[in-house]
């Protein structure tokens, strides 16, 4: 349990300001900040409120008394009412608030997580309706989880306009959610955003993964597989070298210098889970996944540089499965405009199985997939958050992202954007054959011109005729040899 938080006392002064001036009786949103178990700390770097939904209703809403007719969305403050009235609840769209924790939690980059939520909303209302919150936090882990963490607590922050005041309780995600889950720790405000540093590394990657027969008949689709792909890496990265600015460093020791850390991971050939053997028995086809990824992590001053490793270790394997899902919910969303009849086919054909549904162990095509691209944003103080740009994608989705999902200001100088992927992740697949022995006369593609075949017969009979000459020239050499042999022996006899 973490036992202290602390708080960007600029950023929440900022906060604290805008919900006094807001019209709202209550808001919900989500606590970014970073969660340090080798410091026992928390630390919150800005609240982000969640956006009304589709419909324009807020995610969160006072019920007067029992009948829902009674409620409130977005009204005025009345303070005092709903003080003196016991029987009001609070009410929160659970689903809308996990729902913007998993667009956020895409956005954010190594060290920066989605560590709980916030309400702002009077005190005898926060004590009737910890359970919903409770569950609301409950909601927002699973939407948005920290891999490889061992913390199976979120915060939960208080904000009450009276009296004025914070409060910060950790929220167990235990699978019973009570209103004991709900266990207080000291917060207060102070430097955060100052004492960051941060770490960026270039990461390139060639993994070469089989497409087994043996599944021939299972249910595991292009995007199953490629997650696959990438848990198996992950576990190769973890036990990764690193170098820090070009030198090996202690990684029990804190990083004294400032600026920009350069990290470059050194991966031994022999923990390469896909350099393996297997026959054309074995396998239909290899899976190619390439791709260069950049990748930022910040860390407290005060942290181990092993957890800086650890962040943008884990900021690589976050960033590939991000992009994946990006691909996935644009194929969803293609697949249900299709189904209601809003949507346009392409060609006119409806039955096109998209490449992440693919089930490769039964398909006999090449495919190849793109993934998007990641680019970066400036956020708070010298720090970056990040979104990915499809190809047929602009700058201008980007700028949508950072007003709807982060509640700041659209970036309007394109030049502090940062675009440092110059090489596009991407997936292919191939057959095993064509993999293994890429130049086999007997296994070119049916596809190949006359052309291509006189050149074949062309090049076969030079081969012929250098064969000729070859067998000749040494039965010159041995016609020679015997010769004079037979004269040296005649000369000596």
């Amino acid at each position: 349990m973490v036992k202290t938080v602390i708080g960007e006392e600029i950023r929440l002064t900022s906060v604290e300001d805008r919900l006094s001036k807001s019209p709202l009786s209550c808001q919900v949103g989500l606590v970014i900040g970073k969660i340090s178990t080798s410091l026992d700390r928390g630390f919150v770097f800005d609240l982000v409120p969640t956006p009304v939904n589709d419909a324009g209703e807020p995610a969160s809403w006072i019920v007067e008394g029992k009948e829902d007719g009674n409620k409130k969305k977005g009204g005025s403050k009345s303070k005092s009412q709903s003080q003196s009235n016991s029987l009001s609840s609070l009410l929160v769209d659970k689903d809308w608030v996990a729902e913007h924790a998993r667009q956020v939690s895409r956005m954010l980059v190594g060290g920066m997580k989605v560590v709980g939520i916030y309400i702002s909303v009077n005190e005898s209302l926060f004590k009737n309706s910890t359970l919903v919150l409770c569950q609301t936090v409950k909601g927002v882990a699973d939407a948005a989880p920290i891999r490889d963490s061992n913390w199976d607590e979120r915060l939960l922050i208080h904000i009450s306009y009276s009296p004025r005041r914070w409060t910060c309780k950790n929220c167990s995600l235990s699978s019973n959610i009570t209103s004991s889950s709900l266990r207080p720790c000291d917060f207060k405000m102070g430097r955060v955003l100052s004492t960051l540093q941060t770490f960026k590394c270039i990461y390139n990657f060639d993994i070469r993964f089989p497409i087994f027969r043996k599944n021939a008949l299972s249910s595991g689709s292009f995007a199953g597989i490629v997650r696959d792909i990438i848990s198996g890496h992950a576990e190769e990265l973890k036990g990764a070298k690193a170098l820090i600015d070009g030198n090996l460093v202690d990684v029990d020791e804190q990083c004294a210098s400032d600026g920009v850390h350069e990290v470059e991971f050194l991966i031994p050939f022999t923990q390469h889970a896909s350099f393996r053997a297997y026959s054309k028995e074995d396998v239909v086809g290899i899976l190619v996944f390439t791709g260069s990824i950049c990748s930022f992590a910040y860390s407290n001053s005060k942290e181990p540089i092993s957890q800086a490793l650890a962040d943008i270790k884990g900021d690589i394997i976050s960033s590939l499965h991000s992009r994946l899902d990006v691909i996935c919910d644009e194929t969803d969303g293609q697949m249900d405009s299709v189904a209601d009849g809003s949507g346009e086919s392409v060609n006119g054909v409806l039955n096109e199985i998209p490449i992440p549904q693919l089930q490769l162990q039964l398909s006999r095509n090449r495919c190849s997939l793109s993934f998007p691209r990641r680019v970066f944003v400036p956020w708070l103080g010298d720090t970056y958050i990040c979104d990915y740009i499809q190809p047929s994608e602009t700058l201008e989705v980007l700028k949508d992202h950072c007003v709807e999902l982060m509640s700041m200001e659209a970036p309007t100088d394109t030049s502090t954007i940062l675009e440092p992927e110059g090489e596009s992740v991407t997936l292919s697949t191939s057959s095993f054959w064509e993999s293994v022995i890429p130049q086999s006369p007997e296994l070119k593609l049916s596809s190949l011109n006359n052309s291509s075949d006189d050149k074949s017969s062309v090049s076969r009979r030079h081969l012929d005729k250098s064969s000729n000459v070859s067998i000749l020239g040494a039965l010159l050499v041995l016609v020679l040899s015997i010769l004079v042999g037979v004269i040296f022996f005649v000369f000596r006899t």
